[in-house]
């Protein structure tokens, strides 16, 4: 069997040893170019389609979003259970890489499965395996150059903030609990300052092994609200995100709510570029990743690809 008819027909796995075909695959044992024992499965390529998802979590038991060999994970505990219903494994892709005790509203995945695949099925069985820390919200076929991360128009994160007195055993694990009363016009007053395009420098927890990491990122809003009786909540819509800084920045106001910063120290923040001129860093549990924007359908390939290749305008917003 010649090389190219082999490997149209087999999908290779290196074990150790001497590159062999067992009799029962071949009329006779051809040398492969790998130094191991190969193990054959003779198959025809599986047609693929790509999926979409739409994922909710609470992430207060994982090690954050994306797939980290040797801790729990919500991408890790996804990948397993699909690669387990549809018997092939899967890379999936993630809209945000939220942190450890991070939760998730509107996490998007996307990933290849085979076209023979019911979403919908697919979904209740992947909610029995999950549920309840991890649910899949929706799932559906996609266009073929949806990605979940470089097709993103916007990301919004949501924090809470439970401002009363005395703690919440029903919310302890979604909001962050500060006792002391916050004035909610001056965190206002200064979330204004963070609306358009800055070098977030200040804000963001540097990436590890890049030299000159661009920090500039385009935040469409940032406003904070009473939803209920003690409970504020502040809403941040951003083309992209670095590390932390969402966190950072609501670490940043609650000090100005506290009256230990001004509003303007936002603003000087920003033009510092430096660490050390901002607040602390919120802690985990009180932010949720919201929702995600997209293209149209039809607009996704070439937005993609513009993404991708690094030539894209600012996304609109909406």
């Amino acid at each position: 069997m010649a090389r190219s008819d082999l490997e149209s027909l087999c999908a290779v796995r290196i074990v150790l040893g001497i590159a062999a075909v067992s009799e029962s695959q071949s009329n006779s044992e051809e040398q492969l170019p790998f130094d191991g024992f190969v193990e054959v499965a003779l198959r025809e390529r599986v047609p693929t389609r790509r999926a979409r998802m739409v994922v909710a979590y609470d992430g207060s038991a994982f090690h954050g979003f994306a797939v980290n060999a040797g801790v729990d994970t919500v991408a890790g505990r996804i990948n397993d259970a699909i690669s387990k219903v549809t018997r092939t494994e899967v890379v999936l892709t993630g809209a945000g890489r939220t942190d450890a005790g991070v939760h998730g509203w509107g996490q998007v995945i996307s990933c290849d499965l085979p076209e023979k695949v019911d979403p919908t099925s697919l979904m209740r069985r992947l909610n029995s395996m999950l549920n309840p820390t991890i649910v899949v919200r929706s799932a559906e076929w996609a266009p073929d150059e949806f990605d979940a991360r470089f097709s993103a128009l916007w990301r919004h994160y949501r924090y809470t903030v439970l401002n009363s007195p005395q703690p919440s055993p029903f919310t302890v694990n979604s909001t962050w609990h500060v006792a002391q009363p916050l004035d909610l016009r001056a965190m206002q007053l200064g979330s204004d300052a963070v609306i358009g395009e800055h070098d977030f420098t200040s804000f963001c927890r540097r990436p590890k092994g890049q030299i000159d990491p661009v920090m500039i990122r385009r935040v469409m809003l940032a406003k904070w609200s009473e939803a209920e009786h003690h409970v504020l909540q502040f809403e941040i819509r951003a083309n992209a995100f670095c590390h932390q800084m969402v966190r950072s920045i609501v670490g940043t106001l609650v000090e100005v709510g506290l009256g230990k910063r001004r509003a303007g120290d936002l603003r000087q923040g920003l033009l510092a570029q430096d660490r050390s001129a901002v607040g602390r860093i919120a802690p985990p549990q009180g932010l949720c990743l919201w929702e995600v924007g997209f293209p149209d359908d039809a607009d996704v390939a070439t937005y993609t690809r513009s993404r991708r290749s690094g030539m894209v305008s600012p996304p609109p917003n909406k």
